[in-house]
Order: structure tokens, then sequence, then C-alpha cells
């Protein structure tokens, strides 16, 4: 389950998304919304106390801090695809090839934890489905052609199964897979934080989404 969940997550939104052709991300926010506290609080209750229990604190710390520089300098070619903006130019037919590479990198550091905790792929799951489907939407909505739409969306879908397995497989990282999933968390935390930022707009009180975060936060306890 390890390796599907992931794929079938990014290929069953893009085929909603193929099918139902809805037109606006902004329907989506609400399920951003719970996918960005639900990936935190899966971060902090299962990722923070393995790594933290392992080694040196101070070391882990600058870590962490590393991959939240590390997101922060990749979403200056993804343009934040990983929490749900998506700028393609309604007239390129060229394959947006800083952005695959940009969200690729980005999978592929997701898989990385879940051969150590399993329970984090559900975060990743979540946190992919409305990832996947505002992609798809623009994807599907520029001039590309679809074969290139279809292409990305496979690529993207079999990265995260990939950091899982090479974790599980590739000595030289196992051995180091202590520091890698404490980058790793670093770039949760920026995700799952600008997620939750953003979905207070202008910082206003929104009921729904306040029950989303909570309701986020609570099931990911429990898990």
């Amino acid at each position: 389950m390890n390796y599907i969940l992931p794929i079938l997550g990014v290929l069953l939104s893009f085929a909603f998304v193929y099918t139902a052709k809805p037109k606006k991300k902004e329907h989506f926010k609400l399920l951003l919304a719970f996918s960005g506290a639900f990936l935190l609080a899966l971060t902090i209750f299962e990722l923070l106390p393995q790594v933290y229990s392992a080694s040196d604190t101070k070391t882990i710390g600058v870590y962490i801090m590393c991959g939240i520089l590390l997101q922060i300098f990749l979403e200056f070619f993804s343009k934040g695809a990983e929490h749900g903006h998506v700028h393609l130019s309604d007239t390129t037919t060229d394959f947006p090839w800083l952005l695959f590479a940009s969200l690729s990198l980005h999978s592929l550091l997701e898989g990385l934890p879940i051969h150590s905790n399993h329970t984090i792929v559900y975060g990743i799951l979540i946190h992919k489905i409305p990832i996947a489907i505002i992609l798809s939407i623009f994807l599907l909505g520029s001039k590309l052609k679809p074969v290139y739409a279809i292409l990305f969306i496979l690529f993207f879908s079999a990265m995260t199964p990939l950091g899982t397995f090479i974790a599980a497989n590739v000595q030289s990282i196992s051995e180091y897979i202590i520091p890698l999933n404490a980058l790793v968390i670093g770039v949760f935390l920026h995700i799952s934080t600008v997620i939750l930022f953003e979905s207070s707009e202008g910082h206003k009180f929104n009921l729904r989404k306040l029950v989303v975060i909570i309701l986020g936060i609570v099931i990911a306890y429990f898990l």
C-alpha cells in the first residue's frame, strides 16, 4: 500500500478532472486546508519524535531548517505548485520542465520517510489529492498536448513510490535516513504552514475552514 496509494491518489485525481472537467481550483480550498492540517499534524505527531529520539537535537534542527530552505528554493521553479499554485501560460505548448523537475524532486523526497514510518503515507496521500486535482486542471486547460499532460501526471505519480523504494533498498541512502527524514520534515513544515496561512483569506475568520483544519488534526492524532 505504501507504493500504491500515492500513485492511485494522483491518477484518480487526474481521471476525476478529465471526466468531471472542474474549471476552478477555488472549489478545492477546503480540501487543501484539510490536507495542510493533516500533513502538519502527522509530521508533528509521527516524524518529529522519531528523528529527535534517534539523533542529536541541534543537528536535527539544522537538517529541518535546510529542508525549509530547500523547499523555498524549489518553489522558485514550481511557483508554489506544491501548495496549490500552478502558473502555466495559456499559449505555451512546450513541456514545463522546470515545474516537472521541482515537483518530481519534491515528490521523491516525500517518499523517503514512508519506509520507516508507514502512517505518513496517509498524510502524503491526502496532500497529493488536491494538488494533483489543481495541477490537472491547469495541465488539461492549457495548450499543452494531452500526451504531455498524461506523461507529466504518470511520472509525477511514480516519484513518491520511487523515493520509498530508494529508502528501502539503497544502502547508501538508508544509512542516512534520519537526517534525510529531518530534511523532509522541513519540507512538510513549510508546505503545510503555507497552505494553512493561505487558507485564511485576508486573515478573516472562516468557520468551515476552521472545522476542517481541526478535523485534520484530530484524525491525524488518532491514526
